[in-house]
C-alpha cells in the first residue's frame, strides 16, 4: 500500500487563505452588503497575489514566515467579514474607549 506524503504546509496554507478570501466576498453578496471600491479591490488583489506567488506580502518582517497573508491583511479580511455578517468588531488593544473625566470635587479646601 502506497502512502500519501504529507500535505505542504505551504500549499495548505495558500488554500485556506484563498477560501477565507472567496467566504468573506460570498457572504458579502449573500447579505447583501454593499463593499466599497477599497475593499472590493482589497479582495480581488490579494487574492490574485496569493495565486500567483503564494503569499500576498513581500516583506517577511510583515507576518510569519509560512502565511500567506501579513498581519494587517488578516485584520482587514476579519474587518471585511464582520461587516458582511452585520456583527461589529471587537475593540483592539490600543483603541480604548474614552471616558468622560470629572474633574476632582474641591471640597477641602
Amino acid at each position: 500500500m502506497k502512502r500519501k506524503s504529507p500535505p505542504d504546509a505551504r500549499e495548505t496554507a495558500k488554500r485556506a487563505a484563498l477560501n477565507a478570501l472567496r467566504r468573506a466576498r460570498r457572504a458579502a453578496d449573500k447579505a447583501g452588503v454593499e463593499l466599497s471600491a477599497w475593499e472590493g479591490e482589497f479582495l480581488e488583489s490579494v487574492a490574485g497575489r496569493v495565486k500567483t506567488y503564494g503569499r500576498a506580502f513581500g516583506d517577511p518582517d510583515k507576518g510569519a514566515p509560512g502565511a500567506p497573508l501579513s498581519a494587517m491583511q488578516g485584520v482587514k479580511l476579519k474587518e471585511i467579514s464582520a461587516k458582511a455578517a452585520g456583527k461589529a468588531l471587537k475593540r483592539r488593544f490600543g483603541a480604548r474607549r474614552r471616558e468622560a473625566v470629572t474633574p476632582p470635587d474641591d471640597a477641602e479646601g
